[in-house]
């Protein structure tokens, strides 16, 4: 079944393409939500089914494809992949409901859907892939969509930023791409497959080059400080759809591949590269944390927030236990959550407003603006993101930094530095933008429409759902966690 989380996607899109260009943007978006919601319905189906108490992959299948160049169609879901399928299905559903997408607002409306529809089968094939070639294909195919989304129905200077994301992220597809040659040949295998590979047999000096090379390609896309230029650009001057799907699920794939091809397969030599791993991760969420304060405009406030946030994963998986690995892949839904309303929000207050800058939005909470219901969502959000008990943003943070203490104390006590940060620049974003005084008074703004009310309340309902009943998610990835720090050769921790 899990093939269908590649294949519809794909059906969709061809649709999509069919549809003759005077029935209208409408047909196009019905199709696309349509084939949104029946992926959802397919992920949640393979959820349903998904046993967490047993060790290894789930619904595996292997088909030979290019057997000669070593490339199968060899795919499985565990507790890593899983929750992220379920991530990346429900953000682009939503995603599709946005009000810029909205019937003559959206330029080559069927070209967008399409494009979006790709990416979609791009992520679900690169979580579900076990086979190095496999998952490099479908991770560099998915620049082509991402490019074009950003550039294409963006802001003014979305053309830069879309440029600079595809050569930042094809930049780090070589360090990727030349670790799993390299792992492919040096272990005589005649398979790309992931359980084909033993890095045991190779000398330690080969094993930290290859292994300093996967971070390298992959902490460039989550991204990492000073790799990380093409973040501010690339989520500020996007589409809103699109920033939520570049901050929701796609910055993920950097993070899951930091554990899957870093972690996973260089157990033996982790140790040796992980605390340096752990100070850029420091260094990157205060240094996220520091920039957001400064920031005028809300947007670019969220995006370095983001920096800031997800940068606790890689703390957390550079400490390799059991209980960071849980809180690794928790903090990975939180943040794509949390993330993906904060864009939603900020962009229907563009959307409604004109304007990002805090100095012209002064007072929105005000019954004399119309913003009660963004005010009222954007607070749970900040709520979250900052840590408060009973969201899912807490229970992230709390397990990455419980899970990472016992190997790491100072960094991840240096770590809480950010977290407070958060507090600061949300706080004054509230402050300044919801409950200002109304000098500059510019009138009612128009109201939001109902549906685009749906992503907002089913994003913050989950967030504080998953923040009261944690253990839905933790169950999912308790025992594939304890299975990688047990290879890593940590002690354990039970959750």
């Amino acid at each position: 079944m899990i093939n269908l989380l590649l294949a519809i996607p794909i059906i969709g899109a061809i649709i999509v393409g069919i549809i003759p260009n005077e029935k209208g943007s409408n047909n196009a978006r019905n199709v696309a939500l349509a084939t949104g919601i029946l992926t959802l319905i397919i992920s949640g189906i393979i959820a349903a089914d998904f046993n967490p108490k047993q060790p290894g992959l789930q619904q595996q299948l292997s088909v030979e494809w290019l057997p000669f160049l070593g490339l199968n169609y060899t795919v499985g879901i565990d507790g890593l992949s899983l929750p992220l399928i379920l991530l990346n299905c429900l953000l682009v559903t939503l995603s599709f409901l946005n009000g810029e997408l909205e019937g003559k607002r959206l330029s080559k409306p069927k070209l967008y859907f399409i494009l979006v529809l790709l990416l979609t089968a791009c992520v679900n094939g690169a979580l579900i892939a076990q086979n190095l070639l496999l998952f490099f294909i479908l991770y560099e195919v998915k620049l082509v969509p991402t490019y074009l989304l950003i550039s294409t129905w963006g802001r003014d200077k979305s053309g830069y930023a879309g440029i600079k994301y595809l050569l930042y992220t094809a930049f780090s597809g070589i360090f990727v791409l030349t670790a799993f040659l390299a792992l492919y040949f040096l272990n005589g295998s005649s398979s790309f497959d992931i359980d084909k590979i033993n890095t045991a047999i190779l000398p330690e000096s080969k094993q930290i080059i290859l292994l300093a090379s996967i971070v390298i390609g992959f902490a460039i896309k989550i991204p990492i400080f000073p790799l990380h230029t093409w973040l501010p650009p690339a989520y500020t001057e996007s589409a809103t759809p699109v920033s939520m799907l570049l901050g929701g699920i796609v910055s993920k794939l950097g993070t899951y591949g930091l554990i899957r091809f870093g972690l996973q397969l260089f157990p033996q030599i982790w140790q040796e590269i992980s605390p340096y791993l752990a100070i850029i991760a420091v260094v990157s969420a205060i240094y996220g944390s520091l920039v957001a304060v400064s920031q005028t405009d809300i947007k670019k406030m969220v995006a370095y927030a983001s920096l800031a946030h997800i940068n606790f994963v890689v703390l957390a998986t550079a400490a390799a236990t059991q209980l960071a690995i849980t809180g690794a892949i928790v903090q990975m839904i939180a943040h794509g959550l949390i993330v993906a309303l904060l864009f939603h929000l900020v962009g229907i207050i563009e959307e409604k407003t004109g304007s990002r800058e805090m100095s012209d939005l002064q007072g929105l909470m005000n019954p004399y603006r119309g913003f009660p219901f963004v005010g009222g969502l954007m607070i749970t959000a900040v709520m979250a993101s900052a840590g408060i008990p009973g969201m899912i943003g807490f229970v992230g943070e709390f397990i990455c930094f419980q899970g990472s203490f016992t190997v790491f104390p100072i960094y991840t006590l240096l770590c809480l530095i950010a977290t407070g940060l958060t507090a600061v620049y949300f706080v004054i974003l509230i402050n300044r933008v919801f409950f200002g005084r109304l000098d500059n008074y510019k009138g009612y703004y128009p109201s939001v429409k109902g549906f685009e009310r749906i992503p907002a309340i089913i994003l913050a309902v989950m967030i504080i759902f998953f923040g009261i009943q944690p253990s839905l998610l933790t169950n999912f990835s308790l025992v594939t966690s304890q299975m990688i720090a047990q290879k890593a050769q940590y002690n354990s921790r039970v959750l």
